[in-house]
């Protein structure tokens, strides 16, 4: 096994992340502020990371995709690691108080704050310091490895999507990819306490719907018994947080099962009952709600509601968007079926908009796992690995569909409040953590056989 190098780590990781912060790379105001933004993006790493630029070979796919390809030395170049994240960011609502303009990349108290910082640049700035400094120090991988970064996964992920295609078609099947999802987080359930790494074995599918109903319209002083508005209103209410039952996929067990070594007190043998009654399990998670709860059952999420042209005037049409989750084990096929059983009226129109299967579980008794549970005792000493369930969606979801072991990890701190911030008010990272998770990245990459 390969031991860790102790390289001189360039310093201004903290700056370097701020520059990147300072560009605002919304995806979903492409319209808005065109594609300049991007460039500049592309354009910034170029001019911070050079040795990787020369030294592995940059391939652009679609207007947003960068992959690069660094080739190893061994002859598993068909099997190789593609290590993940994206460039996009979500967009910020104007009359939300920031501490700190969301844009600004502002460093103070030991942190580095503003949109992206931990969704995705804080992710990817590790991955690329990690890769410069190795290259510095003149370290070849045995395996080829595959920088992927998407510019559009806040808004599906084309460029991820295309990126997985042109590899599947090279005959390329990734021994390992690692995507954002998990991270290290203090007490990871709500009773379970201490500190753990939190890696995605599975990512729940998504779905939008959309859900339309006609009416007469007319004037609002004589309103019939159900309008389009009000047939809408019924159906959003119909689904809700019971329209999916719950239950305990092998990923969770894997979770709880792990805690429970992990874990003293009465609480330790609590998780060994949970992590082998998976009936019991799902009951228990459904009741504690929140996290716990979205975690085995598919979530249903409405999001937007239109309808109408005057405050006196009934629309003759309404229409709700709806965000669901799917829990893994289930299809959209089933999930659609569900929905159409819950509304009941076969006056509101269900239209599905955009779906993804889940995916499935990615095992954890295998040599990329092992190698992740390295890495990330070389960074996070004394932090166990532990499985989950990705409840949102990522760019290796792409992947997932020929690569046996896709993971879901941002090898950084975050705490509750951290948590919330991504896609939220006052998003930060603290340097430390960024240091850390360079240094999580470069064991993995040194550790690769």
């Amino acid at each position: 096994m390969a031991s860790v190098t102790t390289p001189t780590v360039r310093p201004g990781i903290a700056e370097r992340l701020s520059q990147m912060i300072r560009i605002p790379t919304v995806s979903a105001e492409l319209d808005e502020r065109g594609s300049a933004p991007f460039e500049e993006f592309v354009a910034l790493i170029a001019e911070l990371y050079p040795l990787t630029h020369e030294k592995l070979a940059l391939e652009r796919h679609t207007d947003f995709g960068l992959l690069f390809h660094w080739q190893g030395t061994g002859a598993a170049s068909d099997r190789p690691v593609v290590l993940m994240a994206h460039y996009d960011v979500v967009p910020v609502d104007g009359s939300d108080a920031w501490t700190h303009p969301p844009f600004a990349g502002v460093i103070a108290d030991g942190s580095v704050y503003g949109r992206g910082a931990l969704d995705d640049k804080g992710p990817l700035i590790v991955v690329l310091e990690a890769v410069e400094n190795l290259l510095a120090d003149g370290f070849v991988p045995p395996r080829d490895v595959y920088l992927s970064f998407g510019g559009n996964e806040e808004t599906y992920g084309r460029a991820a999507e295309e990126i997985a295609r042109v590899l599947r078609e090279r005959g390329i099947v990734p021994w390992l990819v690692l995507d954002e999802g998990g991270a290290v987080v203090d007490a990871p359930l709500p009773f379970v306490p201490g500190r753990a790494a939190m890696i995605g074995v599975g990512e729940k599918g998504v779905m939008t719907l959309r859900l339309t109903a006609r009416g007469d319209g007319g004037h609002a002083s004589a309103p019939p018994p159900l309008t389009a508005v009000r047939r809408i209103a019924r159906a959003v209410d119909r689904l809700g947080p019971t329209t999916f039952r719950p239950r305990a996929s092998k990923a969770i067990l894997r979770m709880l099962s792990q805690l429970a070594a992990q874990t003293p007190g009465p609480a330790r043998h609590l998780l060994r009952l949970l992590g082998s009654a998976p009936l019991l399990t799902a009951q228990v998670f459904a009741a504690l709600g929140g996290e716990p709860a979205a975690l085995v059952r598919t979530t249903v999420a409405p999001t937007m509601q239109s309808g109408g042209t005057a405050a006196n005037v009934l629309p003759s049409q309404a229409s709700a968007t709806v965000n669901l989750r799917i829990a893994l084990g289930e299809t959209t096929q089933q999930t659609v079926f569900r929905v159409r059983r819950r509304i009941r009226d076969p006056l509101v129109e269900v239209e599905v908009i955009e779906a993804s299967e889940p995916s499935p579980e990615s095992p954890t008794d295998n040599a990329p796992f092992a190698l992740l549970a390295e890495a990330l005792d070389a960074a996070f000493p004394g932090v166990p690995a532990v499985p989950y369930v990705m409840m949102a969606a990522t760019d290796s979801r792409h992947f997932h569909r020929f690569s046996p072991a896709v993971y879901r990890f941002a090898p950084l701190d975050m705490s509750n409040a951290q948590r919330a911030s991504i896609h939220g008010v006052d998003e930060s990272v603290e340097i430390a953590s960024l240091e850390r998770g360079e240094r999580f990245h470069r064991a993995l990459l040194e550790r690769l056989r």
